[in-house]
């Protein structure tokens, strides 16, 4: 049970390769992650919003504003292995920034209106790339890992329906309409 309300869509899963049709699937999926997200905390009131997904997990509130912090940094990363070669990436300490104070109080509105913008232009680049670019990629500096820019795009897609479930299920065992 742990593991389902963890990964309520399961693990993410790397793509080897991507064809133009996935691509443009993942894309069309970015664009329309700010959107779900702002139907499935829809109506919360505060306290809903101050309620964990799951036992030690982040509030809703959090979980949204840590969607917009993962964003921008992915975001950026894609446009840093667009104009450098495979560059090496900082990381964030996603639990530390999670306890900072616009996470824990903002209007979670306030994210979600940062990622319609930045899906919608992120969308629009990954648009705009040619097959090559997807090849370009990023080093991780944890893992050593180069990560593609098709595979960051798959990331972020799951990343999105990922945490947009932990709001929904909490939603369904919650009984929130």
């Amino acid at each position: 049970m742990l593991e389902q309300l963890k990964y309520p869509i399961g693990a993410f899963t790397a793509p080897f390769q991507m064809d133009k049709r996935k691509r443009a699937d993942l894309i069309k999926a970015l664009r329309q992650a700010p959107a779900l997200l702002k139907e499935a905390v829809s109506g919360l009131s505060e306290t809903q919003l101050d309620t964990p997904y799951r036992k030690g997990g982040w509030t809703v509130r959090q979980v949204v504003h840590h969607i917009a912090d993962s964003h921008i940094n992915g975001y950026l990363r894609c446009k840093l292995a667009l104009t450098e070669k495979t560059p090496l990436i900082r990381t964030f300490d996603e639990q530390k920034w999670s306890e900072l104070t616009d996470a824990k109080t903002f209007d979670p509105h306030l994210s979600i209106v940062l990622l319609e913008a930045l899906h919608q232009r992120w969308a629009d680049l990954f648009e705009a790339l040619e097959d090559a670019d997807f090849e370009k990629a990023y080093l991780h500096p944890d893992s050593r890992e180069e990560i593609r820019l098709y595979h960051a795009l798959a990331l972020y897609v799951w990343h999105s329906k990922h945490h947009i479930a932990h709001i929904s299920s909490l939603r369904d065992r919650m009984g929130w309409k």
